[in-house]
């Protein structure tokens, strides 16, 4: 006996049992199909029922907002509170899809107890016991597979209970794991209980035939969006502008490319925070309201403070507060906040937007310039995985274009590529009446519109979108500005008339300014009244006097250098948005009536 025991089997006999094994197991999913069949087929849903569900997608949504109040009037009258003060879960969506998206294709994990919660968005069923809906959180996505064996409810309860979930409730599910016959994780309800209705009826994807729904869903399937790459809002469920503009819950809801254009903007914003600690700089808070109007040229909103009686204006730049800390002793700063220009809308700008602003000592332009490369090159990579991004530049009707962060970028002299381009020679004392004439002349000589007051800073700024702009796609340096375009940038150190300033375009629109700082409160009080001259022709964006930043640099700021940059600008190009009310959730609208 003990000798048969230890004696191994043959391999014929080994073959023989793994092959009865898995006719077995075959056999056994062909029933649990044969099963599901049957019940789909011999439980129908009753026809009153089936009347519900295609009423709540053709009902007229004034109607469809009526009924749902008087359900949860009637559900009040009976002693329960259709909105729960609290839902315990035990896990968020992502983590459920992270934890068992390994688990094989009929499997179930009954003995496991989890608790989830989030918003319907899709709900269907082709019998009374059993019901499937998308359950939205957090940026994902699940399948709920409501079936009335594995419910805490009777039969008819479940039925009568299922039928009055509506897209668009906030549901919570206590359940157990697994994946369905198709392959798709799920979690199975013993419990499911409405959070939150959802009164007003959701749009659906515009389908208008089987073959339409199935390139939808395939469509949906294949193509995942993520920083860097294309998008086509015209796939969205929501679809009109103002709609997503105005109601952006709608829009995040409904949308989930939008949660991820929104999250991108935030990596954004945390890339260039991390970006900076790690050089040793610290975050600060200015005041957002000022009492004088500085640190660019720009048109600002006014206000009045009761208290004190007084007008006060809402900030265009955190610039002069920044450096006054420099001052201090606070040898690197940085601010992300927002600033107020009353100015223009159009597609890239709005007046209220996210400034990213820093100030370095004892660094000059060339150092920024590097600093920057290394900073936004190094974002994309992170944030895309390539240096390359696709844009729509000119909307997403056109062919989107390719912008390359690869470092270096391109550097380019102002003054020296205006008169190589235009093949023109600038009169070198830019503050002469003889240097505006041969701007005016040059600006009518080559069709460039400039509208009054026509003085010399303006002349040259058009000069420059006309003949330098156009040819930065890739992010290209535009570099020594004139003085007389650079007020508090401080003067080139071989160059006379020019500073030592820089500004970086991509796709031909600025995205940061910076220079090496004036720090001679003499020469800041000189080229202040020289903006005042401006002011007097008619330029109210030029900038006024701030006796109390030029007494701050009587008291010495160190050899510094300073960066602005536009969070929104960046955020549309990672996000291929070519329309900046993309990137901002609550983007300024007109009233409707």
């Amino acid at each position: 006996m003990d000798s048969f025991v230890s004696e191994p089997r043959p391999a014929s006999y080994e073959t023989l049992s793994n092959n009865v094994l898995k006719r077995e197991r075959r056999a056994r999913e062909r029933q649990v199909r044969e099963e599901e069949k049957k019940k789909v087929t011999t439980n129908k849903i009753p026809e009153n029922q089936r009347q519900q569900v295609a009423n709540d997608d053709t009902m007229d949504p004034t109607q469809f907002l009526s009924n749902r109040i008087k359900s949860l009037a009637l559900l009040k009258e009976s002693g329960v509170n259709p909105y729960p003060h609290k839902f315990d879960i035990s896990m968020s969506i992502t983590e459920f899809i992270d934890k068992y998206r390994s688990l094989h294709v009929g499997e179930h994990v009954e003995n496991t107890e989890i608790s989830l919660a989030g918003r319907i968005l899709n709900k269907r069923s082709s019998s009374s016991k059993l019901y499937f809906y998308d359950l939205h959180g957090n940026g994902a996505k699940i399948q709920v597979m409501a079936d009335a064996r594995h419910s805490d409810m009777d039969e008819n309860e479940f039925c009568k209970y299922h039928s009055g979930v509506k897209r668009g409730d906030i549901v919570g599910i206590c359940g157990f794991p697994g994946k369905s016959q198709r392959g798709e994780l799920s979690i199975f309800p013993r419990s499911l209980v409405v959070l939150t209705p959802c009164l007003h009826m959701l749009p659906r994807h515009a389908i208008t035939s089987n073959s339409d729904e199935a390139q939808s869903k395939k469509k949906t399937r294949n193509h995942s969006w993520t920083p860097g790459i294309t998008r086509n809002p015209e796939t969205y469920i929501l679809r009109d502008q103002e709609t997503r503009y105005r109601q952006r819950y709608l829009d995040l809801m409904l949308n989930s490319e939008v949660q991820k254009i929104f999250r991108t903007r935030a990596k954004i914003i945390s890339y260039s925070r991390d970006f900076l600690d790690n050089l040793g700089f610290i975050e600060v808070e200015t005041p957002a309201m000022t009492m004088t109007v500085g640190g660019a040229a720009a048109r600002p909103f006014i206000t009045h403070h009761n208290e004190l009686d007084m007008k006060l204006y809402m900030r265009i730049s955190p610039e002069l507060y920044l450096k006054k800390l420099v001052v201090g002793g606070l040898d690197r700063v940085y601010e992300i906040g927002k600033v107020f220009r009353n100015e223009g809308m159009n597609l890239t700008h709005l007046p209220e937007f996210t400034m990213f602003e820093f100030y370095m000592a004892y660094a000059d332009y060339n150092d920024l310039m590097d600093i920057i490369e290394k900073l936004l090159s190094g974002m994309v990579k992170e944030l895309t995985g390539s240096h390359k991004i696709k844009y729509h530049g000119n909307g997403f009707d056109s062919e989107p274009v390719e912008i390359d962060f690869t470092p270096p970028f391109r550097r380019i002299d102002l003054i020296e590529e205006i008169e190589s381009r235009a093949n023109l020679s600038i009169p070198k004392d830019l503050s002469s009446e003889t240097a505006n004439k041969f701007l005016l002349e040059a600006c009518e000589k080559f069709d460039v519109k400039c509208p009054a007051p026509h003085t010399t800073t303006r002349l040259l700024d058009k000069l420059v979108g006309h003949f330098l702009e156009e040819t930065c796609i890739n992010p290209t340096f535009i570099i020594n500005h004139p003085e007389i375009m650079s007020p508090l940038a401080k003067w080139h150190r071989s160059k006379p008339g020019l500073t030592e300033r820089f500004e970086l375009f991509v796709n031909k629109r600025e995205l940061c300014n910076a220079y090496t700082e004036l720090n001679d409160p003499q020469v800041q009080r000189q080229r202040f009244a020289e903006q005042l001259k401006d002011r007097q022709l008619g330029d109210d964006e030029a900038m006024v006097l701030d006796e109390s930043f030029c007494s701050c640099l009587e008291y010495g700021l160190p050899p510094t250098a300073g960066l602005g940059m536009g969070i929104d600008r960046l955020a549309m190009l990672l996000t291929d948005s070519p329309n900046v009310k993309e990137v901002i959730l609550f983007p300024a609208m007109k009233p409707q009536d």
